[in-house]
């Protein structure tokens, strides 16, 4: 058990430490004009072996938001309130800790992560993978039926487009706290429209 547990750590130390590698030639040169054979030899592999960890190029950026892809379902999972109503605390909870997730956040590294993934077209197609599995994990838990994928479609819609309308803010070169009062007020007035139509949820 204790070795199966070692091998389990480093191969997780092995995917976030290739992440990494890619993501930071990405930042310097451009996603398009960095290799498969430039990030092996970075990271000191093989490529086959880099294509054991990641099959496709994108993975390597989409690694880093991999683990959000259940976010939503664990959330209502974890709580005892109705999924909108924790879905609501757990986003404004988010842009009180400037989440990078909620697109409230000016670090530097995140801003320039936020513009690889948007700017750049293969990741956008890539995204929409994660997007579907988003919805897919949190429309198992609302119920699993065509109006649990209905809910799910429309709450993963919102949360994904207020981060977006945060983080364009502020890439643009608006203050955070200048951001941060409109963010809120947005959310509320979003989860308010989805507990209208989700009463079921509520």
């Amino acid at each position: 058990m204790n070795d199966l547990g070692l091998r389990q750590r480093k191969k997780q130390r092995m995917y976030e430490t290739l992440s990494e590698i890619a993501i930071r030639l990405f930042l310097e040169k451009g996603f398009d004009a960095v290799s498969v054979a430039e990030i092996a030899a970075a990271a000191e592999i093989s490529k086959p072996t880099l294509f054991r960890y990641f099959p496709a190029k994108e993975d390597l950026v989409l690694y880093r938001i991999a683990d959000h892809e259940d976010e939503a379902a664990r959330v209502v999972v974890e709580s005892d309130e109705a999924p909108l109503v924790a879905l609501r605390r757990h986003f404004l909870e988010g842009l009180e800790r400037d989440d990078p997730v909620t697109g409230l956040n000016d670090h530097p590294q995140v801003l320039a992560f936020h513009s690889l993934l948007y700017g750049t077209p293969a990741l956008v197609a890539r995204a929409h993978g994660h997007l579907e599995r988003q919805e897919a994990a949190l429309a198992e838990v609302l119920g699993g039926d065509l109006d649990a994928r209905l809910a799910a479609g429309q709450i993963i819609a919102v949360r994904r487009i207020l981060a977006m309308e945060n983080w364009r803010r502020i890439s643009a070169g608006e203050r955070m706290e200048d951001v941060r009062g409109d963010a809120v007020a947005a959310a509320e007035r979003a989860f308010g429209v989805l507990a209208a139509g989700l009463p079921w949820l509520s």
